[in-house]
């Protein structure tokens, strides 16, 4: 029995530590805003918004790598230059406290601006 006890310690600590973690997670509030994705090998660049910044690159590049992307311009320059030739930068981070009611609004507008500023075509066509 004693040398069990050593063992539950370490998981209910564990345990705690996991549910602690998770607790935090899900009071996090997603970094959302504009993002840009440029090739540096022809200078184009394309602009998006996403409601959760971190998960955009990984969303975006999976879709490149397998050659699904709804972009057609941006696939074949992926596929002319490759993954190495490829960036993305956050152009522009929301403040957290908007109204959630106001954000997918505010985020279309802000991308509407950063096409503008840079010439660049959406994401999404």
């Amino acid at each position: 029995g004693e040398a069990r006890l050593p063992r539950l310690r370490r998981k209910g600590r564990y345990m705690n530590d996991r549910k602690e973690a998770i607790r935090k997670y899900k009071e996090r509030k997603p970094s959302r805003g504009i993002f840009i994705v440029r090739c540096v090998q022809t200078g184009r660049c394309w602009v998006d918004f996403s409601p959760s910044l971190d998960s955009a690159r990984n969303r975006v590049w999976f879709e490149l790598r397998h050659g699904a992307h709804r972009n057609n311009a941006l696939q074949e320059d992926w596929n002319a230059h490759g993954e190495d030739s490829f960036e993305l930068e956050i152009a522009e981070t929301l403040d957290p406290d908007i109204a959630e009611i106001a954000i997918r609004d505010e985020l279309k507008r802000k991308r509407k601006e950063w096409c503008a500023k840079l010439g660049a075509t959406t994401i999404w066509p």
